[in-house]
């Protein structure tokens, strides 16, 4: 009968259902981000993209205060007061794959410590600062784009580079994440 009981089953709808919830208020906190940053405001009877970004955040049934610490973050101010910072940190995934992964932190410490572990965990390594930038050229958006394309052909190596990219991008701080690859879809929200 192991498998059976009815808490169980519950724990594991309830546990399935929170990942969902979670990574749906991510995305949704992030468009709200970005829409004050575009907007220069966080009003959202001056700023139409804030207004977009809050209809979806309703939609999805976020919390107010996720809501308003979002508008924080993207207007520079985090809860305590402390400025928000961007920092773009560069590392190497499977396959010699370079990335740039940008962060918009309060705690500069804390976001270098889950990026490297996010690395170190999915086969690839946190670089020092220019290991990686001269295969990428500043984009007119403000992004970053890949002078230097390096070919992965193993499958093995792109699902192992998938999952790294993944395991990044599901970070609070992570606004973006670019790579040196055509192997794998950039399929990033901007």
């Amino acid at each position: 009968m192991s498998g059976h009981s009815k808490w169980n089953n519950i724990k594991n709808r309830k546990g399935a259902q929170d990942i969902a919830r979670a990574k749906a208020f991510g995305e949704v906190a992030k468009l709200i981000r970005i829409a004050v940053k575009e907007g220069s405001s966080d009003d959202p009877k001056f700023n139409p993209g804030l207004r977009f970004a809050l209809d979806k955040a309703r939609v999805a049934n976020m919390p107010k205060d996720k809501i308003q610490k979002a508008i924080e973050r993207g207007m520079g101010k985090s809860a305590t007061g402390a400025t928000i910072q961007e920092i773009a940190y560069e590392g190497f995934g499977p396959g010699g794959v370079a990335i740039i992964a940008v962060a918009h932190t309060d705690n500069v410490n804390r976001t270098a410590g889950e990026i490297k572990f996010a690395f170190s965990r999915n086969s690839g390594s946190l670089g020092s600062p220019g290991s990686a930038m001269y295969m990428f050229q500043r984009a007119q958006d403000g992004g970053y784009e890949a002078t230097m394309n390096i070919d992965v052909e193993d499958e093995e190596v792109k699902q192992q580079l998938k999952k790294l990219i993944d395991a990044i991008r599901e970070m609070d701080d992570i606004e973006d994440v670019y790579f040196a690859t055509d192997a794998i879809e950039n399929d990033s929200e901007e």
